[in-house]
């Protein structure tokens, strides 16, 4: 039968892959209960893998010589400061939120500079998330309604996550690499105006100003509308200087149309009447 040990060693080289057991190949089990102990060596193997913070600091050695299973890892792979934190069932491992290298005021873009977090960037990448939480608010009253449409609310946040990526990523420093997985296409244009024509079409008329209205599903979406156009605004400048893809300021435009017009249709649906302007006298 297999004996299993650790013990602590940096004389080890990193194994081609996690949960791949090296035996020595002049001696392969040979029966029944070698097989059943391999496997059950192997599985001591992973689960060792699931509580060490870097999976490349074990080695696992099964050999018949000695009867012996050896499992090594590094000095520093336990209680690392830039360790992984385990849950509880040691079934997976997830960075820590907090990474410290923003505490002198700085930030990364997708390309690798280093950016004061005041700049127009971060700046618009704030105001970009600020307005898919404002749109995440909405669609849950929507929800809560009953509205069928919502599915176009998630998947304009989801968009709205390609335009941080194509954001962060200026082309002054970009490689042609982050180009091409950060390049924003034209169709999510395309699906907003086609949803706007489709919402107008059953809308009466706008013969005045309204006021941001017509219960609480329609005035969050008025919320997420205002929080859009300042997207916008932060986004102009980065455009304009060819920072970032130029369909992504079209893109924001669009959108404080669409939230707009729906924020109307869900007032008639939901039969609250919208607030009109009315000049004070």
């Amino acid at each position: 039968m297999y004996r299993y040990f650790a013990s602590q060693s940096t004389s080890y080289s990193r194994p081609r892959a996690i949960g791949r057991a090296m035996r020595c190949p002049s001696h392969p089990p040979t029966d029944t209960t070698d097989k059943q102990e391999e496997q059950r060596a192997f599985l001591f193997y992973v689960n060792m893998a699931s509580m060490i913070t870097k999976p490349s600091h074990l080695r696992c050695i099964l050999t018949r010589t000695g009867k012996c299973l050896a499992v090594t890892w590094t000095k520093t792979s336990f209680g690392s400061e830039r360790s992984y934190a385990s849950k509880t069932d040691g079934e997976s491992r997830i960075p820590k939120i907090y990474t410290k290298t923003g505490d002198k005021g700085f930030s990364s873009t997708y390309t690798g500079e280093r950016r004061p977090k005041e700049d127009c960037v971060f700046e618009a990448l704030g105001t970009t998330d600020e307005l898919s939480s404002a749109i995440g608010l909405a669609r849950e009253f929507c929800i809560d309604k009953g509205h069928t449409f919502t599915d176009q609310l998630e998947k304009i946040q989801c968009v709205l996550q390609d335009v941080g990526s194509n954001i962060a990523t200026p082309l002054s420093s970009a490689r042609e690499s982050h180009i091409k997985k950060t390049k924003f296409s034209s169709q999510p244009v395309a699906d907003l105006e086609s949803w706007i024509d489709e919402f107008t079409e059953k809308l009466p008329p706008l013969t005045s100003f309204i006021l941001p209205s017509g219960g609480k599903s329609s005035a969050a979406l008025h919320i997420a509308r205002t929080v859009c156009r300042r997207a916008e605004r932060s986004v102009s400048p980065i455009v304009r200087s060819g920072e970032a893809d130029p369909d992504v300021a079209k893109y924001l435009n669009r959108l404080s149309d669409y939230l707009f017009t729906v924020a109307r249709y869900i007032a008639m649906k939901e039969g609250n009447e919208e607030t009109i302007y009315k000049r004070p006298e």
